[in-house]
């Protein structure tokens, strides 16, 4: 399908009005009263990764888990829902543009076992995303509602930073059967990861826990271990805030090193130390998305 046709469904930047935005009225989402929360179609499970801040791995994590999901047998799924910074074609070592389907949905790129759908297929890596906020919204709905997953057990959900539209909009129109959050154990991180875990109990969505990313760092020449950002911080959160820890992701060169790759630790080092702490989170959620 050529990529005009598929720009013209998701908005090309150059134009004055890319999504086809009525010049006046509201915003589903603004109207009054809250929308019916729907089922993401043909997905059984579906989770959100959050952290509510930049920089501490979140998106490393979403991908990771998700690939571990995908070894333990489920069908998986990871939906990028960061509008002007997706994370997911660099990570999943994938680029252009997806195809439409012929009922107009746009079908997922697939690597490593599992699928895929993010902004950053439509728009190119460089390229920015300079939307109001009723367009990103918009854009948002169409990722949310306008992809043919093809029948998955899980979508994992990467969430942007922070607690404002785009964390609003899908918790009002999309049935989540969990949250889970990311944060490094320092104290300025998880502020705003508390913020996270209290936005998702307003919205009545289950926390399954907590990960601890970046929770040591052991020297490769002489094997101290030094906790770089502070110990146990979100063990301490978890036990405050009475949810799960799902584990401790250690920090290492070779994570960052495989994620800058496109080949995440899971794929990388499948039987390794750092996908097995992987593994280990995603057995967790497993057991309690489908137990």
């Amino acid at each position: 399908m050529p990529s005009r046709r598929l720009f013209s469904t998701i908005g090309a930047l150059s134009h004055e009005n890319p999504l086809g935005l009525p010049k006046s009225g509201s915003f589903p989402r603004m109207q009054r009263g809250l929308p019916t929360k729907r089922h993401i179609k043909d997905v059984d499970k579906v989770i959100a990764v959050s952290s509510a801040k930049g920089g501490v791995g979140k998106s490393t994590v979403a991908v990771n888990l998700a690939l571990a999901l995908a070894r333990q047998g489920k069908r998986t799924g990871i939906l990028d829902t960061d509008i002007f910074g997706p994370s997911i074609p660099r990570l999943l070592n994938l680029s252009g543009e997806p195809r439409l389907s012929q009922n107009n949905q746009l079908i997922p790129m697939s690597n490593y076992g599992i699928k895929s759908m993010s902004m950053g297929y439509l728009v190119g890596e460089e390229a920015p995303v300079v939307w109001r906020g009723l367009m990103v919204m918009k854009a948002l709905q169409q990722l949310l509602h306008e992809v043919e997953w093809g029948g998955l057990d899980v979508l994992v959900l990467d969430l942007p930073p922070g607690t404002g539209d785009t964390q609003l909009t899908i918790t009002q129109q999309i049935i989540l059967d969990g949250a889970v959050i990311v944060s490094t154990p320092q104290d300025i991180a998880l502020i705003d990861a508390v913020k996270g875990i209290n936005m998702f109990k307003k919205v009545d969505v289950p926390l399954l826990g907590m990960v601890q990313n970046m929770s040591v760092f052991t020297c490769p020449n002489c094997s101290h271990s030094t906790h770089i950002f502070g110990a146990d911080g979100v063990a301490r959160e978890c036990v405050k805030h009475g949810i799960e820890l799902l584990g401790d992701v250690p920090l290492h060169a070779s994570i960052c090193h495989d994620a800058d790759k496109g080949k995440p630790t899971v794929v990388a080092d499948p039987d390794g130390i750092y996908a097995a702490a992987f593994s280990s989170i995603a057995s967790k959620v497993n057991k309690k998305l489908f137990s």
